[in-house]
């Protein structure tokens, strides 16, 4: 009995597109072989479903309902198809989904498809295949195939013929430079590979020793100094194994054995088991018996395992010593499932070896190198997981002459990235004057582009096109609607148009048609519209039905919702048809967005609703939305009256669109670069507003605010998010096209694998294959070539290696972007984008990977992305305000002249303070103070600003630095030197006896803490001071308010603080990962990946007291 797939498989979780096309099936059977190791599923469905969406229902279906479980799962399908199929359109829809099947089936097969011609004629298909004995080999089984998948399985009735054809052979011809180039990157790595992998297995040969074999699998020779002289815990009791004289060897004895990767250790117990890795956790607990036990986690970047190691405690100091996290090693032992841990681990180690690095180190040989212009780092949130210092250390390292960080709507990353630069100049400079060279040029020294990649919204965008001075009232309009088999007017089909026509404020005519596209209906448009094959069949084709709307929008004015869209469709269909058009359209999305600012959506029903408190009926109908659409549109010339607009022309004006409404707007992707000190500040300008002023979900820049501010900035049209791109793969006119291009300095073009996740992703329908992608990226760059703009090749770099994908791929699915999170977005070598680009061939791969790059780095002058100078605020005679106030304090509590001591300390301290500018530092934290107290709040402070004296004098601190001592209230006698008085040196004054006065009688006051002033300023007086001062809680917001009575309106702010990903987090993170992966992964390997997913940004946060104070003007 049949049953529908989701009865079956209820509990089956699948992508939300798959699972909707599954729901549609129906499953006629179930079977399973003898030995219970192959399920056969077999279903039929109305839709035609593509062989790779089948392979992860296979799939998912044994990871989920069979986990752990040895067994195959294979579908065996069969489509009940409408009669709108023919031969040609379902291989143009199902070919992919062929040599999908043949490259499992037989390779062969598949290249003798893949480079067959197929043509059409009547019923059959004809399949011509190149004369050779492969063609005549296969052509019989290549036919049958067909012949069973177009016919039994599709349900069609053609005929399946081969013919051969002769084919030109090329003249061979010797390889080129490209090939060879291509070539000798692929020598190198494989070289690379090998010798990482015999230095893995064996060391380096310094390390062997010809006498004794043992030592041949021995690490690298770290030096002939001290030898090891480990206890053999194996061997027979009492006994001592000999003195070994290899360095490597770090622990235990010597030993050989074919290295196991780590993913291949079950939990079937195994002994002498070699394993090899590196050292990325270690811990040591002491036993009750005396002994140490150390755990160790070792990764060899396949899986990672546990440890474990006991050490006596004669043997533990030298371990300690030699076994560190970071180092590389070999080892032996026994593999078995801890029953402690719960998992597997290694235990009882006999050895343990040093090795050199095993991993391949990638290395740019290029003789020009390349410059990426796209890098993320960990300040992206949530989405870069690599520490900006790694990343331009690398850069450097490969010889790049530069590199720009461009991080998500962020310039955090870029005060470290300047701490490394100057690290490496002052390397440079060393070197050179090593050299007796002249220090490096900045200019031509390795340069960091401040850069950001902002969310653009395009806020200027036209309600009304192509318009000839129309009155508003005078017109017809004609507000009409499409249905279409797609986005592409050049490819997809329309399926139904829906008219009304407005004349005087009033509906007086109607238009409704469906139109056959002689093509099938794609299952996700029959969703949507509820328009079937069977509907449109017996409609007249798009030649009978434009011409007739063709007359009935004659003269007419249209309207549409999103109306660019159906444009670009009756635009198109009408040029190949032959057909004039010249008319101005008027949008009212774009007139919603004017009138309702603060509505989030403005979608067709979302804007009849608002506009006539009803539900739309019949949405996503052409009929239904045109006539909704009328009606809104009426709605809206009524407003326009009321606002007194008369022309059509003016409402292009209504749309200065307010921060509310820009809020609501549809970001895409966006480069911004800053090439000099003024593209620096308006950088700056531009994500300081985007988050203060226009943050929505992310922090938007609007089009007008980016021109207003573009001065010294190179602006690029950045990766598969940014509106170009976009734009040439929906296929949009010419006209739009060309628009876009004109607002970008540059134009970015990607790696396949960077946008592979679209061949599978339903939203890109245009995109089918990475030859899609390829064609996407030529018609990119065919478009610098026709506006002269240059193109660039970037990675869009998000990590820095290939295997830290996984990384991304974990944070990206807690995030629940699971579609987009595999990627190889790593730092490519000049090499490796070459050959990422060999397919626009060598002139034109050279030229977007090195020349275009690099001339665009040449544009740009090495700033630096923070002002140099301490730009430390100015209060008008600040130096002599606190000498005034330190001073007369001074002088009320010891008299006037003070005690030598006194005077000592504090002139000492005024000189550093003051010399060093940073008296108006005492002279805030004392205003802030004296208003706190003023108001009736006391403020105390804390940390080592107690060591100051001025702190002292000035109010700011009650602990007074000086040593312990006597002082009288009234008559100012005061005691430093007395023997009682030495006798508390270096302790709290406050401790010593009462005392009275010898002079006045008075009761004497103690006091001194005996605290160095060179505690806080550092032993030259030049140390940044670090005031702590704490507020009332209900008082810390006027305090921060205070400030700004201090220095000005707008001239300060409060300091914000970093958000990073918390372990525990992390942690979370990598489970669910797995979790929804179906795997198993022992805690070893989850930590080891929590350890690198850790520190990624989050967000960014309020710091509770730190205020940014501005230089006056700035």
């Amino acid at each position: 009995m049949s049953k529908g797939f989701a009865e079956v498989f209820p509990t089956l979780k699948l992508t939300e597109p798959i699972r909707e096309l599954m729901n549609q099936t129906v499953v006629d059977q179930v079977t399973a072989t003898k030995k219970q190791d192959l399920i056969r599923i077999y279903l039929h469905s109305p839709n035609l479903i593509a062989k790779s969406d089948l392979y992860r229902v296979e799939d998912a279906i044994r990871k989920q309902l069979f986990p752990g479980v040895s067994l195959s799962v294979r579908i065996r399908e069969r489509f009940v198809l409408s009669s709108q199929y023919t031969p040609e359109n379902l291989l143009d829809s199902y070919k992919d989904s062929i040599l999908l099947e043949l490259k499992s089936h037989n390779p062969v097969l598949y290249t003798v498809f893949k480079n067959a011609e197929i043509s059409f004629s009547n019923e059959k298909v004809v399949v011509s295949l190149e004369e050779g004995i492969l063609g005549h080999s296969y052509s019989k089984e290549l036919c049958l195939i067909l012949d069973r998948i177009l016919n039994e399985r599709c349900g069609l009735s053609c005929a399946i013929e081969a013919n051969y054809v002769q084919r030109e052979k090329a003249e061979p011809v010797a390889e080129d430079s490209w090939e060879k180039k291509r070539k000798e990157v692929r020598d190198r790595q494989e070289r690379a590979a090998k010798e990482a992998q015999e230095s893995a297995e064996g060391g380096s040969t310094e390390a062997k020793r010809k006498d004794d074999p043992a030592s041949s699998t021995s690490g690298r020779q770290t030096g002939t100094g001290t030898q090891t002289s480990f206890r053999n815990r194996r061997g027979r009791k009492g006994g001592q194994t000999p003195k070994s004289t290899n360095p490597a060897l770090l622990y235990g004895k010597e030993f050989d054995g074919e290295i196991i990767p780590l993913r291949e250790l079950d939990a079937e117990p195994r002994v002498d088991v070699c394993i090899h890795g590196q050292i990325f956790s270690l811990d040591v607990r002491v036993t009750k018996t005396g002994k140490h036990l150390y755990i160790l986690d070792l990764t060899d970047f396949t899986d990672s395992i546990t440890v474990k190691v006991f050490v006596n405690e004669e043997q533990n100091e030298e371990f300690q010593a030699k076994v560190k996290k970071g180092t590389f090693v070999k080892l032996k032992g026994v593999s078995r499932f801890d029953s402690f841990d719960k998992e597997v681990t290694i235990s009882s180690v006999s050895g343990i070896l040093q090795i050199p690095d095993f991993t391949v180190k990638r290395m740019d040989t290029a003789p020009d190198k390349r410059v990426e212009l796209h890098c993320h780092t960990k300040m992206s949130n949530m989405d870069g997981v690599s520490e900006v210092k790694d990343i331009i250390k690398r850069a450097y390292a490969w010889g790049m002459p530069g590199i720009a960080i461009t991080d998500h709507g962020v310039v955090q990353a870029l005060t470290d990235a300047n701490h490394v630069y100057e690290d490496l100049y002052k390397e440079a400079k060393k070197a050179a004057k090593e050299a007796g060279l002249e220090a490096p040029d900045r200019q031509n020294f390795f340069k960091i582009v401040p850069g950001v990649e902002c969310y653009l919204v395009d806020d200027k965008k036209e309600i009304v096109t192509n318009e000839k001075g129309q009155r508003v009232g005078d017109p017809e309009y004609v507000v009409f609607d499409l249905e279409t088999t797609g986005f592409s007017p050049l490819k997809n089909r329309i399926i139904e148009i829906g008219a009304v026509k407005i004349r005087q404020g009033k509906i007086v005519d109607r238009f409704s048609e469906f139109v056959n596209p002689k093509v099938p209906i794609p299952f996700r448009i029959r969703q949507l519209t509820s328009i079937t094959d069977e509907m449109v069949m017996d409609a007249g084709t798009r030649q009978e039905i434009l011409p007739r709307f063709a007359e009935f929008i004659r003269g007419s004015v249209l309207v549409g919702h999103n109306v660019s869209f159906d444009v670009s469709f009756i635009k198109q269909n009408f040029k190949d048809l032959g057909i004039a058009f010249d008319y101005t359209s008027v949008d009212t999305v774009g007139l919603s967005r004017v009138f309702f600012p603060t509505q989030a959506r403005h979608t067709l029903n979302v804007v009849y609703k608002t506009i006539t408190g009803h539900e739309m009926e019949g949405h996503h109908r052409a009929v239904n939305d045109a006539e909704c659409t009328a009606e809104i549109f009426l709605a809206f010339l009524s407003m326009l009256a009321e606002k007194k607009i008369e022309k059509l022309g003016q409402i292009n004006g209504l749309n200065d669109a307010p921060e509310k409404a820009v809020k609501h707007l549809r970001p895409h992707h966006c480069i911004l670069l800053a090439k000099n000190t003024k593209g620096r500040v308006n950088l700056y300008t531009l994500v300081s507003k985007s988050h203060l002023e226009y943050f929505h979900r992310y922090p938007l820049v609007p089009k007008s605010v980016l021109e207003k501010y573009r001065e010294g900035l190179i602006v690029g049209s950045a990766c598969c998010a940014g509106e170009l791109f976009e734009a040439v793969e929906e296929e949009r006119s010419e006209e739009e096209i060309a628009k876009l291009v004109s607002f970008y300095d540059y134009l970015e073009v990607q790696p396949i694998g960077n946008n592979a996740f679209m061949i599978d992703a339903p939203k890109h329908e245009n995109v089918h294959s990475e030859e899609d992608l390829r064609e996407l990226n030529r018609k990119i760059v065919k478009l610098g070539e026709q506006f002269n703009k240059r193109v660039v090749a970037t990675c869009d770099v998000h990590f820095l290696d290939p295997q830290d994908e996984i990384y991304r791929t974990i944070i990206q699915a807690g995030r629940g972007m699971e579609e987009e999170s595999s990627a190889p977005l790593y730092l490519h070598t000049t090499e490796e984008m070459l050959n990422e680009f060999a397919y626009l061939g060598e002139k034109k791969a050279k030229e977007i990977v090195i020349d275009h790059p690099r001339e665009i780095l040449d544009m740009c002058d090495s700033i630096s992305p923070v002002r140099p100078d301490k730009c430390a605020p100015v209060i008008e005679n600040s130096d002599g305000i606190l000498k005034h106030i330190c001073y007369t304090k001074a002088h009320e509590i010891y008299g006037d002249p003070l005690p030598e001591i006194v005077e000592e300390r504090l002139q000492r301290e005024l000189h550093s303070i003051i010399s060093n500018g940073f008296a108006v530092m005492y002279i805030i934290a004392q205003k802030l103070v004296w208003k706190s107290v003023e108001d009736g709040y006391l403020v105390g402070s804390r940390g080592s600003v107690g060591s100051s004296f001025v702190a002292f004098t000035a109010g700011i601190t009650e602990v007074n630095s000086l040593p312990p001592h006597y002082v009288c209230p009234s008559c100012k006698y005061s005691d430093f030197d007395s023997e009682e008085v030495r006798a508390y040196a270096g302790n709290s004054g406050c401790d010593m006896p009462d005392k009275i006065c010898p002079h006045c009688g008075a009761k004497l006051k103690k006091d001194g803490f005996d605290i160095p002033f060179e505690t806080f300023l550092g032993f030259k007086g030049d140390k940044e001071p670090d005031i702590d001062l704490n507020f009332s809680g209900e008082y810390q917001s006027k305090a921060h308010k205070y400030t700004e009575v201090i220095f000005g309106a707008g001239q300060t702010f409060r300091a914000g603080t970093i958000a990073a990903l918390a372990d525990k987090t992390a942690y979370g993170y990598v489970k669910k990962y797995f979790d929804s992966v179906h795997e198993e992964k022992r805690r070893s390997e989850i930590n080891r990946l929590v350890l690198k997913c850790t520190g990624i940004r989050t967000g960014t946060g309020q710091h509770p007291g730190g205020i940014i104070v501005l230089p006056v003007g700035q």
